[in-house]
């Protein structure tokens, strides 16, 4: 199948079973190596946000992948709020969500008693669910649908990166493919290559962290069960005694259930349906008609690189980091650095930035890894004690969650994936004046419902810098002025009764202002802004002034 087939057949096809055409590219018959501006390597959900984000931004740009199918089993099952988000803006994100199980509610259970439950988005106001649940499969496979509409994004199937130089020019990557090898060069080269990432591998570089002394078995089965779309997670449950158990709904009637099954156990044995089929049916009755649809077991660790970018390569998504599964910070945390990626590195690209930008990519997406790392680690060390002590303290703290609102904050089943506030960016303009809540510069910008049905963040897919005003006051059309002035687009939000949440949740009086990076992270507010405001917070957000010793870097 070619790429361009996928828009027609529609929502329910079955993406897992696709496999694409290699097809001979145009670089293979030149005599010298094209260059070409970028090259995304892995066409994962990482991978494709990133091109689609460059595609949509203007940029040529070329897609490779040593596979030609999309991912097998679900995988990454669970994609927060704030990456629905994103892939409204890359144009693909309806579809996952009207195939998606939306869920907010979660329980934790001890045993067999429910330890307390808890709402991730008990706010209303939001367009988008706290989370779906949908096999990674079906994501890839609309954001592989939405890559096939753009005329400027080429996907290149069964081309395996083999090798990987640098020069003062661009990186020159040699391809393998079913016909031979050939060389390309880039500007800018993404590696989205994964865990096993062989570009990481190519410069000699490495990801450093902890692996945890345990295993886990993942279950997914196929049946109609009275089961709430919620998550659940038990503690020593009488169908699994001494470990931990994760159920999870999907899409197609499809269930998650994850096993913990302790550092002993044989993954290869484990892996077997004589040794799954009679853990499914403690945890649901022995007369539960379910199918065994994909089962694997992982040991996980948690680690990243030390840098996330080496000259004109960086590395995204589980290729520069990796934590464990619980929080669901994984896929999450990579469709996030695609995000913060592309408009920076389209930027530099259009020459409206210099290259010191891209270490600002680095150090927001670092830090961002490093807040997953933290709260995946002591998730693992909650679910997984390795200690006498460590043990008496979690069980300490399950018995008195039943019962004490403080015990239940230290229960730790997988602090659920937020996105990274980057409040210490030097992208960031700091406040010059008091305001109240959480959209403060660096934290990305909050939805709200507008006027006429539209909500705040679907007005801002157009991928720039947008000034976010409020009001219809003098002050406001003086802070819109200043916009126009700055050369920066103007989204106006009087104030109305369709409008009140947005002005509480931007702390709005009449003439407000946010500066709206292209990822739609806050740059700046002001109360009354000017042209000049605007202008150096753009610049700042951009990292035109930087020091020639960043611009080298």
């Amino acid at each position: 199948m070619h790429l361009k087939d996928l828009p027609a057949l529609g929502p329910d096809v079955d993406f897992q079973s696709l496999e694409f055409d290699y097809a001979r590219p145009a670089d293979f018959d030149l005599p010298a190596p094209a260059h070409h501006p970028v090259v995304v390597v892995g066409a994962g959900p990482v991978g494709l946000a990133l091109a689609i984000d460059l595609a949509q931004r203007g940029q040529a740009v070329v897609l490779l992948d040593n596979d030609s199918r999309l991912s097998t089993g679900s995988r990454a099952i669970c994609f927060a709020k704030r990456t629905l988000e994103v892939f409204d803006r890359l144009g693909c994100g309806q579809p996952m969500v009207d195939k998606g199980v939306s869920w907010q509610t979660g329980r934790v259970f001890c045993g067999e008693q429910q330890v307390y439950s808890f709402d991730l988005l008990a706010e209303g106001g939001h367009e988008r669910p706290a989370f779906i649940n949908l096999q990674q499969y079906y994501v890839e496979g609309q954001l592989a649908a939405r890559a096939a509409q753009l005329p400027n994004l080429e996907v290149r199937w069964k081309s395996k990166v083999v090798g990987l130089v640098q020069d003062a020019g661009a990186a020159t990557l040699t391809v393998e493919t079913p016909e031979g090898r050939y060389d390309l060069r880039a500007g800018y080269v993404a590696a989205c290559d994964g865990s096993r990432s062989a570009l990481r591998q190519l410069l000699g570089l490495e990801s450093r962290g902890q692996t945890f002394r345990d295993r886990f078995l993942i279950a997914d089965v196929r049946m109609k069960a009275s089961f709430p779309a919620e998550r659940w997670f038990w503690f020593d449950p009488p169908f699994h005694p001494g470990q931990s158990v994760l159920l999870h709904k999907q899409a197609d009637n499809v269930w998650r259930i994850d096993f913990q099954l302790g550092w002993d156990a044989d993954p290869d044995a484990e892996k077997r349906p004589e040794r799954i089929l009679p853990r499914v049916r403690a945890l649901l009755g022995r007369g539960a008609d379910f199918e065994l649809v994909w089962a694997s077991v992982y040991t996980f660790a948690c680690q990243r690189m030390d840098r996330f970018r080496h000259g004109r390569v960086l590395f995204a998504g589980d290729a520069a980091h990796g934590v464990s599964p619980f929080g669901a910070r994984g896929a999450n945390s990579g469709v996030q650095d695609a995000d913060n990626l592309g408009g920076k590195l389209a930027a530099v690209l259009r020459g409206d930035a210099p290259a010191a930008l891209l270490d600002t990519y680095a150090t927001e997406r670092e830090e961002a890894a490093d807040e997953n790392i933290r709260h995946s680690t002591r998730a693992t060390d909650f679910i997984t004690p390795k200690s006498p002590v460590s043990r008496l303290f979690r069980d300490a703290v399950l018995h008195l969650a039943r019962d004490h609102a403080f015990a239940r904050a230290l229960v730790n089943s997988g602090r659920l994936s937020t996105p990274t506030v980057h409040a210490g960016s030097p992208l960031a303009t700091p406040d010059g004046e008091h305001f109240a809540g959480r959209a403060v510069p660096g934290a990305p910008a909050l939805d709200a419902p507008l006027a006429g049905g539209r909500w705040l963040l679907g007005t801002l897919r157009g991928g720039g810098f947008t000034a976010l005003v409020f009001g219809g006051g003098a002050a406001a059309d003086a802070a819109a002025r200043a916009a126009e002035e700055a050369g920066v687009a103007v989204l106006r939000v009087p104030q109305r009764a369709e409008t009140a949440l947005a002005w509480q949740r931007y702390d709005a009086q009449d003439g407000t202002a946010y500066l709206l990076r292209p990822d739609q992270h806050v740059a700046a507010r002001w109360r009354r802004p000017t042209a000049d405001a605007i202008t150096a917070a753009r610049d700042r957000a951009l990292a035109r002034a930087v020091e020639p010793a960043l611009e080298a870097a």
